[in-house]
């Protein structure tokens, strides 16, 4: 007994001290519960949802520049590794490493003291043979010789000039002259030393102007026009500077699936030197009157593209579009929108066709 009064006792003093604490806050307990039902029954009845905001842009004609970026690599517009056509010993060295030099300029002589010798002694030979055929042909117009007689000695002198002009072309090989305008490397020979046809002597570079090597995918290869125009810089922190597209390969590389192009461009202060790589920036086309939108408007579906806009009613329209050149955050427009029409870039994905909308245009 003396436990079950304790237990009721207990209960008793639990209750007592629950209406003590509850029943002064009557009032906000059940009147939170009230307005928590009220604002339900406000979702879920007959009221009328919060209109969704939107960022919308107006669609205006613009200046687009096709871009293309890509990289390439500068190489010289002329270069030689000058070699000897004969062989023979180095006589002279007539350069400097380093040095610009004109075309045609001596740069090594070889020895020719022997070719010397054999043309003057055909030089004797051919005084000789046209004495020969000066006397024949007096002789032959008196008809006290014959036709085959004078034929003979005319031809032992013919052959001998051709034997002057044949020594005369392998004294010229014996100097070794500057092929074009350039700046020499280093030389790979002495003087004293006997060269071949295969010792390289010194290499020749012309690099004003210098050409830039690149290449661009296939699918552009109908945009490429010699005299278009590319913009470039290289890692070593030059200025941008400007070429112009001279010549491209007539065929599309199979392995890379690429055309390769050159461009050319001025090198008066030998800022550019051939092998540095270079960044470039090839402009494919420019459309002075474009409409862009920016790349969050656009939603691919299976079959294309679609925006949403905005129309005179504040109400979300879907229209269905074409698109051309993308650049790093717009796409250009060549379908389904006009001037002027509010084209949706956020809320893309929560409005539906007829949706009212509250727009804040954004430039």
């Amino acid at each position: 007994m003396k436990n079950t009064t304790k237990i009721i006792l207990t209960f008793v003093i639990i209750a007592v001290i629950a209406v003590i604490f509850i029943y002064p806050r009557r009032n906000e307990i059940f009147g939170l519960k009230k307005e928590t039902s009220a604002v339900s029954a406000g979702q879920s009845g007959g009221g009328q949802a919060a209109t969704l905001p939107v960022n919308v842009v107006e669609l205006r004609p613009e200046r687009l520049e096709n871009n293309l970026s890509i990289t390439g690599t500068i190489i010289p517009n002329e270069i030689v590794s000058l070699r000897s056509e004969i062989s023979g010993l180095i006589l002279r060295i007539a350069f400097k490493e380093g040095e610009f030099v004109k075309k045609g300029t001596p740069l090594v002589y070889l020895n020719d003291d022997e070719l010397k010798a054999q043309y003057q002694k055909l030089e004797f030979t051919k005084k000789l043979f046209e004495s020969q055929e000066n006397r024949q042909k007096q002789l032959l117009a008196k008809e006290a010789i014959s036709q085959e007689e004078y034929d003979i000695v005319l031809n032992q002198f013919n052959t001998n000039l051709s034997d002057l002009k044949l020594l005369e072309a392998q004294l010229s090989k014996t100097v070794i002259r500057a092929p074009f305008d350039g700046v020499l490397g280093l030389r790979q020979i002495s003087e004293g030393s006997v060269i071949g046809t295969n010792d390289a002597i010194v290499s020749i570079i012309n690099i004003d102007p210098i050409k830039i090597e690149f290449s661009i995918p296939e699918r552009y290869a109908n945009q490429v026009k010699p005299g278009s125009k590319i913009n470039f810089s290289t890692e070593a922190g030059v200025e941008e500077a400007e070429g112009i597209v001279y010549a491209f390969e007539p065929n599309i590389d199979a392995s890379t699936r690429t055309l390769k192009i050159r461009a050319e461009s001025p090198n008066r202060n030998k800022r550019f030197l051939p092998g540095m790589f270079v960044r470039i920036k090839y402009i494919l086309g420019v459309e002075e009157n474009a409409l862009m939108v920016p790349a969050e408007a656009i939603i691919p579906e299976l079959n294309g593209y679609k925006v949403y806009i905005v129309n005179q009613d504040k109400k979300v329209e879907e229209r269905q579009v074409s698109i051309g050149t993308r650049t790093e955050s717009h796409v250009q427009i060549l379908g389904g929108l006009k001037e002027g029409d509010l084209v949706l870039t956020t809320g893309v994905l929560q409005v539906r066709t007829g949706m009212s909308v509250n727009y804040n245009k954004i430039n």
